[in-house]
């Protein structure tokens, strides 16, 4: 009998409520105005508004997978323009949409519903490899517009992506559809104004919109979670200064961005991925190739004007401070997002043109309002890795200090001064490239410039860094596991331990091999193939993605662990149903997958008398990208802070999130589920995320995924080439900044191979570099099913379940019944008791949290 904590009341409780609101409120923030004549704001005037376009009704408030949500109420654009007091006049073209997206929804229901019986369980991946999409839209005719005013039209754009797939560069996807464009040459010759909204989860091709005259606005929606339509509201009318910035440079072609026809599908190999541009990703490549992009790094506009003064740049200790006045010089109350960048000197390390080093946001400014904030960072944040010596190095030379409000908007505020080399971490070199290859190298002649900027660097002031202040730090590699023994022969339980009795050390070595090996596996017993484990795993919690074992529940009091899936909320049945015993009934209800029985032809369980129904009704929050867009840590902050809460509410322990890949390239199918290409950013969102759940005691995140899962087609088995030098400054290090400021109760692994070694099964990388060089004291977990051998042939196979413990990787999920047999047997041959001992302490370790958390 499960321990259920889901209401039975169906009445839409006050903590929805609160969390609506906060949702709207993020959401409103992270919106980016890419382009506005001055046609936005826009006022509810009475008029007959033209609304039309594919994200109008069928609006997309986040990707698909893993990344879904199952909220009660999703307030699409139609629903949130008219509880601002809009008239919506173009419903009979709304109308015709319905009834085309119902018919291509009926069609693939039949072809998914085919494979499901045909294939079983193992179908579901059917859904996250060919996700459904919607049709293209109708035509606009001039009936449609006869009854609306001419002044404006909006245009809403939808699209959607998720796990499994990759986006393609097709009509409808990266670039707008025929049938788009054709709607807005319509549009615009007919309307005075047109604003384009774009309800994307990553970049798309804005080629069209540029150029086309009419469009006089275009507006980021992006897919901002259950609120939607009440936050894009609450933007277009001025009730919220847009003040969202971009966190992926939007490029004028597809072609633009570092080597595009090599990625994923693109390439004819899906079996390799070549990290060619090492560490020109996002905007280092753009602006050290001196590439323009349509939408820079950091960009967006508002509805006011800002004016940035700085006033100070100092050296304090390791750190630089940088003081900068902010001005709203406009006529509306808005907030700005003062951005330092840092151009490092060139020398055997080859630099970009500038990085990220900083940022701070302002509150919200009155009209002639000015806030002074300041932009604090390292020294020994602006080091490079180098190969040749393992190790993060300053070099000799002068480091420009810029400051504005994106990447080509910056100008040179200091200068400072390094006289000499200095090592700030020596290492070992951990993640050595597995094949010889050509990566970019930047000239310097190439970078991006403008007419001041000469004399900006001889007018800049100058400040000397002392190497003698910097700290230079050594990292000791730990020795093998030690072997854990006790003397004490009463079974020690979790209660002995959180009472004092007895040590969790000491409850370790009691256990038995069988018993630690049980412990390291998920609950599922199946396999991917035959039951129901993609997303649905849990026991406790119906559509939790999986649960840690009960194997000691009785003999030691060590109750299961749930963990569900994100990252933008809790994604769980809304409703299931139980006997009046507490037993949960399969079947009944409404799963996180849909009605996966019926399609399959398994019968529904029958209704008992005594049965009843619970109702775990969860907020849709923005999806990572747009969390990110609002570069406000403390509304991420609580974010996670309102997903903490639902956790507690719900019997939730772990949230599978926040995801936190770099956005290499566009086409990935799972950007909309991480937050920038930038690293920096990335890290610090995951640890304003981290800290926000994290309040919530007992209840912990788990960033993922570790490491280069940038590519969803063949996720499971694709091998990334990557030079060290790249992993460390761009792929791996959101993830350290994560760890070291906010310490994540765990991680997990990525399906991929990284450097030849699937990243389960990688020491170097689970033990060397994130607990021995940067800390971490958590639990690491794989992804679901990396160890599943039924996944089709494949030049790589699958990770190992025993060498996932031999390589620290704690826990495997969902699990199998094959990972525990495997894990028993390599003891003595493989690997060592100490070894599997190491990684069930840190699954007891949690357990223990949880345990105290209760009590």
């Amino acid at each position: 009998m499960a321990n259920i904590f889901a209401p039975t009341d169906p009445t839409v409780t006050e903590r929805e409520k609160r969390h609506m609101d906060t949702a709207r409120r993020i959401a409103a923030e992270g919106m980016v105005l890419l382009e506005n004549s001055g046609v936005l704001p826009m006022a509810a005037d009475g008029r007959a508004l033209a609304v039309f376009g594919s994200g109008v009704r069928h609006m997309v408030k986040g990707g698909t997978g893993s990344g879904d949500v199952n909220s009660r109420t999703v307030i699409n654009v139609e629903q949130g323009l008219e509880d601002a007091g809009f008239t919506i006049a173009t419903k009979p073209w709304l109308d015709r949409y319905d009834s085309a997206c119902t018919e291509n929804g009926a069609r693939y229901m039949a072809q998914f519903k085919a494979v499901l019986q045909e294939q079983g369980w193992a179908g579901v991946n059917f859904a996250l490899e060919n996700p459904y999409r919607d049709p293209d839209v109708p035509e606009i005719t001039a009936e449609d517009m006869a009854c609306t005013d001419k002044a404006l039209a909006l245009y809403v754009i939808a699209r959607t992506s998720g796990e499994g797939a990759d986006r393609k560069l097709t009509g409808g996807d990266y670039y707008l559809s025929d049938r788009e464009m054709d709607n807005l040459r319509t549009l615009t010759a007919y309307y005075d104004h047109t604003v384009v909204i774009l309800n994307v989860g990553g970049v798309i091709d804005t080629a069209f919109l540029r150029q086309q005259k009419g469009i006089d606005a275009i507006l980021l929606m992006s897919q901002p979670g259950c609120a939607a339509g009440y936050a894009l509201a609450d933007v277009l009318t001025g009730k919220v200064n847009p003040s969202g910035r971009l966190t992926a440079t939007w490029a004028e072609r597809y072609e633009d961005y570092p080597f595009a026809a090599d990625f994923s599908h693109l390439s004819g190999n899906l079996d390799d991925s070549y990290y060619r541009e090492g560490i020109y990703v996002g905007y280092r490549w753009f602006d050290s190739f001196g590439i323009r992009p349509a939408y820079p790094f950091g960009f967006g506009r508002s509805y006011t004007d800002f004016a940035l003064d700085v006033m100070q740049t100092r050296i304090s200790g390791q750190s630089i401070r940088v003081t900068v006045a902010v001005g709203n010089t406009g006529g509306r109350p808005g907030r700005e997002t003062v951005q330092v960048y840092v151009s490092q000197p060139q020398g055997r390390l080859d630099k970009p043109c500038q990085v990220l080093a900083g940022f701070a946001k302002t509150g919200l400014l009155q009209p002639g309002q000015q806030e002074t904030v300041e932009v604090t960072f390292a020294i020994p944040s602006l080091a490079s890795y180098d190969e040749a010596r393992a190790a993060y190095v300053l070099e000799q030379g002068v480091y420009f200090v810029r400051v504005g409000t994106h990447s080509r908007s910056t100008r040179i505020a200091a200068a400072l001064e390094l006289n000499e080399e200095v090592v700030t971490w020596q290492l070992r070199n951990k993640a050595v490239c597995d094949c010889a290859m050509d990566v970019a190298r930047a000239d310097p002649a190439r970078f991006y410039t403008y007419p001041a900027e000469a004399a900006e660097k001889i007018a800049a002031p100058r400040l000397k860094i002392i190497p003698a202040t910097i700290s230079t730090h050594t990292a000791e590699y730990g020795a093998e596991a030690p072997l854990l023994h006790t003397e004490k022969t009463d079974t020690i339980t979790l209660a002995d331990v959180a009472a004092g009795r007895a040590t969790l050390e000491e409850l370790t070595a009691q256990l038995t091999v069988a018993e630690m090996a049980e412990l390291t596996v998920g609950t599922e017993r199946g396999g991917l193939g035959s039951v129901s484990t993609v997303g649905a795993a849990s026991r406790s919690v119906p559509g939790a993605a999986g649960d840690t074992s009960t194997v000691l529940s009785e003999s030691r009091g060590i109750t299961n662990l749930v963990l569900a899936d994100g990252p933008a909320g809790l994604r769980l049945s809304k409703v299931f149903v139980s006997d009046g015993q507490g037993n949960v009934i399969p079947g009944l209800g409404e799963s996180s997958f849909g009605n996966l029985f019926e399609l399959m032809g398994i019968p529904a369980a029958q209704r008992p008398e005594n049965a009843v129904d619970h109702y775990q009704y969860c907020t849709a929050i923005p999806i990572a990208t747009m969390l990110a867009q609002t570069w406000d840590m403390a509304a991420i902050a609580s974010a996670g802070d309102l997903v903490g809460a639902e956790m507690e509410a719900l019997g939730v322990d772990i949230w599978l999130a926040p995801g936190m890949n770099i956005h290499r390239n566009p086409l990935c199918g799972r950007n909309f589920e991480y937050y920038s290409e930038d690293p920096l950013l990335t890290g610090l969102c995951a640890a304003a995320d981290t800290r926000g759940v994290q309040r919530h005691r007992g209840r912990g995140t788990a960033i993922k995924h570790f490491a280069c899962n940038n590519q969803e087609d063949n996720r499971t088995h694709n091998n990334a080439h990557c030079t060290e030098r790249a992993l460390r400054e761009i792929y791996l290090k959101g993830f350290e900044i994560a760890v070291k400021t906010a310490q994540p109760l765990t991680l997990m692994t990525s399906y991929n191979l990284v450097n030849g070694v699937h990243a389960a099964n990688h020491r170097e990388l689970l033990t060397d570099i994130l607990r021995c060089e940067w800390g971490f004291t958590g639990l690491v977990m794989t992804d679901w099913g990396t160890t599943d051998p039924g996944q089709g042939q494949c030049k790589y196979g699958c990770s190992d379940a025993a060498l996932c413990i031999r390589a620290g990787n704690d826990l495997t999920m969902p699990g199998a019944q094959a990972d525990v047999e495997r894990i028993a047997a390599a003891v003595g041959h493989e690997l060592t008791l100490a070894e599997l001992q190491a990684c069930a302490l840190r699954v007891l370790t949690l357990a223990l949290l949880r345990y105290n958390a209760e009590k």
